[in-house]
């Protein structure tokens, strides 16, 4: 995905994977000092050959630690990092998936690269310019079958890196539950065995195919064919709208975890796509693997978006970050590499087990796990009067008290309402200058139809770092509908910068594997905890700002608030549904902002000098 897509789609809720960016890096290294070999035939178990480009310093005796990077977007897109690594001593293999590029064999998106992964990793271990330590490298679709390599267990695999993650059924190719219509522009690029990264690219010219199904208020399942693409991949996806264990085979089992072995570096960021993805991979091996891998594992968390994971940037979506944002990803993984691989020095950079960035301070901090990243929960409580919480511009409160006199808020949402059309089809939001993360006409123009809260302006500047977290008491009318959470700093001068987001569908208010359909007029506590792990200054006299409404946008699969099969749905189905806020002393809804820990390295230092 394009750099400007990318922020326009993460705030509207569309998942980036990477789709077909190319790991270039500026700084291009010279050719005289590389051997380079094309069409390397690799033997897969089941006698598909794929093909792979080789990048080896030139004149280096003896046998050299490998690096590979399995990528379904044609190896080429590596040829910038694969001349870096080549010249710093390593053999690095850019290798075409099955079905992609000149491999042999036929694509399946995410169910292949387990197996083939494994077989590249022990084929690599037996060239005679290979000493048998492998390692692998890349982000998004690359990052994840980087994971999909590990949970096999190759005996040579010495170390991994990956970058955003894509987490299968986490984050791609739906959210939280909630399908993508990204999902058939993805899987078109990945079509036959070329790039279509002209047509990919058109931002658009792929708006204005989503608008004639949005417009239509035809079946998500139509999708696919509105976007001229049939897609029997598509058409899989769909009918497994739950966790369940078509998606949890993609990703490494508790077992599987717990007999990784390797060093591991996981890279995501604020705005990533994949930070869902690439987190619960960290999650989930911190919880149950050994305690020697776990000690091994370091993780990442700068101010980026999907491709600043990649080559960071003083500047997303219009936020601008300090310099020390600006890691050299080659650099740090080349230490790692180094470290892992030649016996070298752990990379400096790498002072504890988390290092996060905290945008506004400009710093690094570092802590000893993700949950350390946090000193404490602050809680802010839900307040309005007269049910005006639904204008931004005379919103509800969130206060630090619990009064428990306001009045339950309402917002009626009606599937049918495409207004938000207009707004997302603009030329300017498509442009690689568009300042997604700091503009609020979003916000703005669906006024009346959400609600909104402010925080008082702080008193002074407070350090935010972790996951926030929402309970509301909430009623329906209707036994389903789509919510979308965000969070925002809004600054002294009325500018704007958007923090984090999560979404729900109701009917997995409990749990993302069943379906619980709601009782309508009930009420009852949704916890809203699945949001982007963020880390901020905010500023004295800035505030937060919680907006809760709908998941309306041409972005993602529709709800028409039925109870019924979401995917099969269309407009003739729709039902409007009232949403109802309760914020009283019987049912406190509440807002929980993650105050940062300080640094682990600054209280080390402090604990030394006492």
């Amino acid at each position: 995905m394009t750099a400007s897509n990318a922020c326009v789609l993460a705030i509207f809720g569309v998942a980036a994977l990477g789709a077909f960016a190319q790991e270039a890096d500026p700084g291009a290294t010279a050719a005289d000092s590389i051997q380079f070999q094309w069409g390397v035939r690799i033997p897969m178990r089941d006698g598909v050959r794929l093909s792979a480009m080789l990048y080896r310093p030139l004149d280096k005796g003896g046998r050299l630690p490998c690096i590979f990077f399995l990528t379904p977007y044609i190896a080429q897109g590596a040829h910038d990092r694969a001349m870096y690594f080549a010249s710093h001593g390593y053999a690095f293999l850019a290798v075409d998936t099955r079905g992609r590029g000149n491999s042999d064999g036929e694509f399946t998106p995410l169910l292949q690269e387990a197996k083939d992964g494994y077989d590249v990793v022990e084929w690599l271990a037996q060239q005679p310019w290979c000493n048998g330590k492998v390692a692998m490298w890349g982000g998004s679709y690359t990052g994840y079958d980087q994971w999909a390599t590990a949970k096999e267990l190759p005996p040579h695999l010495a170390t991994i890196v990956p970058v955003a993650a894509v987490g299968p059924g986490i984050d791609f190719p739906m959210l939280d539950n909630l399908f993508y219509t990204y999902d058939p522009r993805w899987l078109m690029i990945v079509r036959g065995r070329a790039l279509q990264d002209r047509i990919f690219a058109d931002g658009g010219f792929w708006s204005t195919l989503t608008r004639r199904w949005f417009a239509a208020h035809a079946p998500f399942k139509e999708l696919d064919t509105y976007l001229g693409d049939p897609s029997p991949i598509f058409q899989t996806w769909i009918t497994h709208p739950t966790q369940d264990a078509y998606w949890d085979s993609h990703r490494p089992t508790p077992d599987q975890y717990a007999a990784l072995s390797i060093p591991i570096l996981s890279i995501t960021g604020h705005y990533d796509d994949d930070q869902p993805g690439a987190l619960s991979y960290y999650k989930e091996h911190m919880r149950y693997g050994n305690e020697q891998a776990k000690s091994r594992h370091y993780l990442i968390i700068g101010p980026w978006d999907h491709d600043g994971t990649r080559t960071p940037k003083k500047e997303i979506g219009g936020v601008e970050f300090g310099d020390a944002s600006l890691l050299n990803m080659n650099e740090l993984q080349k230490a790692w590499y180094d470290w892992t691989l030649k016996n070298g020095p752990k990379p400096n950079f790498l002072k504890d087990k988390v290092a996060f960035y905290v945008a506004g301070e400009e710093a690094w901090r570092y802590a000893r796990t993700l949950t350390e990243a946090t000193a404490r929960m602050e809680t802010w409580y839900l307040d309005s009067e007269n049910g005006r919480a639904v204008d931004v511009f005379a919103s509800g409160d969130l206060r630090t008290d619990r009064s428990g006199a306001g009045a339950p808020d309402r917002y009626v949402y009606d599937p049918l309402d495409i207004g938000s059309m207009e707004y997302e089809s603009r030329p300017e939001v498509w442009s690689p200058s568009y300042k997604a993360y700091i503009d609020q006409r979003p916000v703005l123009m669906s006024s009346g139809k959400q609600l909104a809260y402010h925080t008082p302006a702080f008193e002074q500047d407070t350090d935010i770092a972790g996951f926030f977290k929402l309970s509301a008491y909430i009623a329906l009318d209707q036994p389903d509908t789509d919510f979308e959470v965000r969070i925002y700093e809004i600054r002294s001068d009325g500018s704007s910068i958007f923090l984090a987001r999560d979404l729900m569908r109701a009917r997995y208010r409990d749990s993302l594997r069943e379906v619980t359909l709601v009782k309508p007029g009930v009420i009852e506590r949704y916890d809203f905890q699945r949001f982007n792990f963020t880390a901020r200054r905010i500023a004295k006299g800035s505030r937060l700002r919680l907006v809760i409404g709908p998941v309306n946008t041409l972005t993602m699969e529709k709800n028409y608030n039925t109870g019924g099969v979401v995917a099969a749905e269309s407009g003739k189905d729709a039902r409007k549904v009232t949403v109802m806020l309760y914020h009283d002393k019987i049912r406190p809804s509440a807002l929980y902002v993650p105050i940062a820990a300080a640094s682990s390295v600054e209280e080390a230092k402090k604990n030394g000098r006492k």
